[in-house]
């Protein structure tokens, strides 16, 4: 046990999932919290919504690709998204730190009101919090999403079988190297842009498409694809081998992980979402991801393997293997 909270409690690895179970399963437990899942499905009369929260604390709040405002929206879009849902209804509470401009925060009102126009959700109720100079980083977001539940949604873990294709719907790695570059001073010949993006048009496709064809999906945010990976393993008699090769990297992004020592399986994103589909379905998901723009690098890295216990593990490009391994330690603080 931890006696203090450290930043890698918020990295979305080992220590996130320690500090969850520890201290908030422990106290909070019912049944749609246990399956710690990205939304919690849960049941009204007739039928069922998702529900979800996420606060969004990026530094710097302005970077290529998106800004805090549009992170925020797609953000919770994404989570109820990938949870089977429709997403329908938004809240918006804000910290503001006193002295941050109105012109800055203009633009990021703007910017929750595109981004959420473009997802077609509402923002429906919200708050507003000042605290003084210091007490925060000129400002903080946090969003709660409600959605309906598709009635042919048939999402989980316990539905995944050896077999069965793991699916990504493009480049990996490109919000959290954009907010690097961005911190570092650092510039490519081509300029790298977060993929900052809502899921809800390509996750609903797939449902609609595939119904029980498609077992899982998740968002690979924080902790990035080994994450995702690693929670959807963790405990089972299976587990999951991908092919390095296949994994899609756009180049100035892999060059900036080469040159500052980070893998790009490790490295956030907020626009990515990670399928796993029956064999028989890959190939239609992979059609029906590449109908949409942030779907167009759509590939199938990996499958369910029965002797992996559990594991991860990579093909390398240079035709060895090796463990993937849940992230550990802060790669990048406030990244979202």
């Amino acid at each position: 046990m931890f006696n203090r909270i450290l930043l890698t409690h918020g990295s979305g690895g080992k220590l996130t999932h320690e500090l969850i179970k520890t201290m908030f399963v422990k106290n909070f437990s019912n049944s749609a919290l246990n399956q710690l899942a990205d939304s919690a499905v849960c049941e009204l009369p007739g039928k069922k919504i998702a529900f979800t929260t996420d606060s969004y604390v990026v530094n710097p709040v302005f970077f290529p690709g998106g800004d805090i405002g549009k992170l925020a929206v797609c953000g919770t879009v994404n989570d109820l998204s990938v949870a089977g849902a429709r997403p329908l209804f938004i809240s918006c509470a804000l910290i503001m730190e006193e002295g941050l401009e109105t012109a800055v925060l203009e633009k990021i009102i703007v910017s929750l009101r595109d981004a959420a126009k473009k997802a077609n959700v509402k923002i429906v109720t919200g708050d507003t919090k000042v605290v003084e100079k210091g007490g925060a980083d000129k400002i903080f977001i946090n969003t709660a999403g409600i959605g309906i539940v598709y009635s042919k949604a048939r999402l989980g873990t316990q539905f995944i079988r050896p077999g069965d294709v793991v699916i990504i719907n493009g480049p990996i790695a490109n919000h959290g190297m954009a907010i690097t570059a961005l911190r570092k001073g650092m510039q490519f010949e081509t300029k790298i842009q977060s993929d900052c993006t809502n899921l809800n048009e390509i996750t609903g496709a797939l449902i609609g498409s595939l119904g029980k064809g498609i077992k899982f999906m998740r968002d690979a945010t924080r902790g990035g694809l080994s994450a995702v990976l690693n929670e959807v393993t963790e405990g089972r008699a299976w587990g999951i081998e991908i092919d390095e090769k296949s994994v899609p990297v756009d180049e100035p992004v892999r060059a900036m992980c080469e040159l500052l020592g980070f893998d790009p399986l490790y490295v956030a994103n907020e626009g990515k979402v990670v399928a796993i589909v029956a064999p028989e379905s890959a190939e239609k998901a992979l059609k029906i991801m590449r109908r949409y723009k942030d779907g167009k690098g759509a590939a199938i890295i990996g499958t369910v393997k029965p002797g992996l216990k559990g594991r991860v593990e990579l093909k390398t490009l240079m035709a060895g293997r090796r463990i993937v391994d849940m992230p550990v330690g802060e790669q990048l603080p406030r990244i979202c």
